[in-house]
C-alpha cells in the first residue's frame, strides 16, 4: 500500500469521524449531557488538525494525537452516560488498530509506534473509567431509549473496526508471506522458477513411468553479449524465458543457471517431444527486438524421459548429456 493511498484512507476516516463527532454533539445538547457538549468543541479542533497533518504526511504525529483523543473521548463518555451506551467498547476496537497501524508504517518505512505502551494505556483509562462508573454511577441519566439506539449502533461500529482491521492485518501478512515465497522461489530476470526450486520439485514428484526432463540452451549466447552487450543479453533471456513459458504451459519451467532452462513434466514423452519441438521453432523464427536491433535466438535441447528407480541426478544428468551431444553436432535441434 502506497503513501498516496495511506494519506486517502486517513483522509477518508477523520472525516466519517468528524462526522461523528458532529452527530454526537447533537445528542448531547439534546440530552443536555453538558460536559460532553463542552468537550466536543476541542475534539472537532482535534481532527481539523488532523487534516492539516495528513496533508503535510505527518501521519505519526496524527496517529498519536487521534488515538489519545479517542481514548479520553470514549473515557468521558463512559463516565458521563455509563456502560448503556456503548462507547467503552471503542477500546476492543482500538487495541488491534493501532498493530495494524504499526505494521503500516513499519511497510513505509516510518517511525515505528509503541503499539504495546499505547495498548497498556487504553486498557489503563479503560478500567479507571469503568471502574469509576461501576462504583459511582454514570453523571447523567439520558432517556433509555436513547441508550439502546446508541448500544446497538457503537456494537456495530466495534464489530466493524474488529472485523476489517483483523483482516487487513492477516491478508497483509498472507501477502508479505507470499512474496517472500516468490522471491526465494523465483529467479527476478526471468520470472521462471530459480533451480533450488526446480530441484525441490524434481525430488518431490512421485516416481512413475510417465513424465520427462529437458534441459535448454541459448545458442552462442556469450556471442549474443559480445555483440549486442549485456542489455540485449538480458532481454534474449526474458523473452525466451516468456515463450518457454507459453508454449510449455503444462509444465514446470525454471532458470537451471546462465542461459540454461529446466522443463520438467509427468505428462506423455511423444507428446512432450513435440510441445519441445513446437517451443524450439517459435523461438528461432521469431527474433527478439533490442534497441532497434533484431537479434536471431536458437536453443538446444536435450530430453530424458523418466525411469522408474533413477536417480535425480542420474536424470538431470542424462539429460544434459544430450543437450551435449545437440550441442557437438550443429544445435538448434532437440536431442532424445
Amino acid at each position: 500500500m502506497g503513501q498516496d493511498r495511506i494519506r486517502q484512507i486517513s483522509t477518508g476516516v477523520n472525516t466519517v469521524i468528524l462526522l461523528l463527532v458532529f452527530g454526537l454533539l447533537y445528542f448531547f445538547y439534546r440530552c443536555e449531557v453538558t460536559f460532553m457538549v463542552y468537550f466536543s468543541i476541542p475534539t472537532v479542533a482535534v481532527y481539523l488538525i488532523g487534516f492539516v497533518l495528513i496533508a503535510k504526511n505527518q501521519l505519526a504525529k496524527y496517529v498519536y494525537m487521534v488515538y489519545f483523543w479517542l481514548t479520553l473521548y470514549m473515557s468521558c463518555s463512559t463516565v458521563c452516560l455509563g456502560y448503556g451506551y456503548g462507547f467503552h467498547l471503542y477500546c476492543f476496537s482500538m487495541i488491534p488498530v493501532i498493530f495494524s497501524t504499526e505494521y503500516i508504517a513499519y511497510k513505509l518505512k516510518h517511525a515505528r509506534m509503541n503499539s504495546v505502551y499505547i495498548s497498556i494505556g487504553i486498557a489503563v483509562l479503560y478500567l479507571i473509567c469503568t471502574g469509576y462508573t461501576a462504583l459511582n454511577g454514570p453523571l447523567y441519566r439520558p432517556p433509555e431509549r436513547d441508550a439502546v439506539f446508541f448500544w446497538i449502533f457503537n456494537a456495530l461500529c466495534v464489530f466493524g473496526f474488529l472485523i476489517y482491521y483483523t483482516y487487513f492485518l492477516i491478508r497483509s501478512v498472507i501477502q508479505s508471506e507470499e512474496k517472500l515465497i516468490e522471491i526465494a522461489h523465483m529467479d527476478q530476470l526471468t520470472k521462471l522458477y530459480n533451480r533450488h526450486y526446480m530441484l525441490s520439485e524434481l525430488e518431490s514428484s512421485p516416481d512413475g513411468s510417465r513424465g520427462f526432463l529437458a534441459i535448454a540452451d541459448i545458442d552462442d549466447f556469450k556471442k549474443i553479449n559480445d555483440t549486442y552487450g549485456h542489455n540485449a543479453g538480458d532481454a534474449v533471456l526474458k523473452t525466451v524465458a516468456q515463450t518457454m513459458k507459453t508454449e510449455c504451459s503444462e509444465c514446470v519451467v525454471g532458470r537451471w543457471g546462465g542461459e540454461e532452462f529446466l522443463i520438467f513434466s509427468d505428462g506423455d514423452f511423444a507428446e512432450g517431444r513435440a510441445m519441445l519441438e513446437a517451443m524450439r521453432q517459435k523461438i528461432a523464427s521469431n527474433a527478439v527486438e533490442f534497441d532497434g536491433q533484431k537479434i536471431a535466438v536458437t536453443v538446444t535441447v536435450g530430453m530424458s524421459p523418466r525411469q522408474t528407480g533413477r536417480s535425480i541426478d542420474a536424470w538431470v544428468h542424462e539429460a544434459d548429456g544430450k543437450l551435449y551431444i545437440g550441442k557437438k553436432s550443429g544445435k538448434n535441434k532437440i536431442v532424445i
